[in-house]
């Protein structure tokens, strides 16, 4: 699911977490690096379609992990663009 938020910033969830914000934060969490909480907090989130919690669950993570970072397996070409 891809949410827009007003303030810009972008969330991607599809089992990874995909969070943008123009240039300020670019944040890629592959699928297996998500704490089991938060994921199952993203899932919830998803599941009820609450916009709310999953900014809040972005917001976290971006200021937890960093705002510029990938997380994802050596071998993945998923940090290449980042």
């Amino acid at each position: 699911m891809k949410y827009e938020f007003s303030d810009g910033m972008v969330v991607d969830y599809s089992g990874s977490i995909h969070v943008t914000r123009g240039t300020e934060i670019d944040l890629f969490i592959e699928e297996g690096y998500i704490p089991v909480n938060v994921r199952k907090d993203l899932e919830e989130a998803t599941r009820k379609g609450s916009r709310d919690d999953i900014k809040k669950i972005a917001v976290m993570l971006t200021d937890t992990v960093g705002s510029k970072a990938c997380l994802a397996d050596i071998d993945s070409k998923a940090c290449v663009n980042l």
